[in-house]
């Protein structure tokens, strides 16, 4: 999947994204500050049902969210400096539980990421536009 896509349009973005995603659990997004990171995973908590309130994680590093499939990890690795606070932090724990994990900032730690990690890459293309590209390394 590559493509350009303007905000309001993110839910049909992530509505193509499911069909991507398959039986991946992993999935790194990747993308400056404000490339939309945290917009587009909201908007795929609302495409899975979760009806919890959906927060950055910035300062928590982990949320946790159920939805009708089960429950989701929504991962953000930004204030962490190493894989050993992201040890300690519990973040391994949930990439290898069998959960869905949402991750951002995965560059931060990507010696934990499993092999089969489903990388999301978004950018900043203008005011309310950004291009996505998912790449299945």
């Amino acid at each position: 999947m590559n493509e350009q896509y303007h905000l309001p349009e993110i839910k049909e973005v992530v509505a193509r994204f499911r069909n991507e995603l398959g039986d991946k659990k992993v999935v790194a997004f990747h993308g400056d500050m404000g490339a939309g990171k945290t917009t587009f995973i909201h908007a795929f908590c609302d495409e899975l049902g979760v009806t919890d309130a959906v927060g950055s994680p910035t300062f928590s590093l982990i949320n946790e969210y159920s939805y009708p499939g089960g429950i989701m990890f929504h991962i953000d690795l930004y204030r962490l400096n190493s894989a050993e606070e992201a040890q300690r932090a519990g973040v391994e724990d949930c990439l290898y539980s069998g959960d869905l994990c949402l991750v951002e900032w995965p560059e931060r730690v990507p010696e934990l990421l499993p092999p089969d990690t489903l990388h999301i890459y978004l950018e900043v293309l203008g005011t309310d536009k950004r291009s996505i590209r998912i790449n299945n390394i």
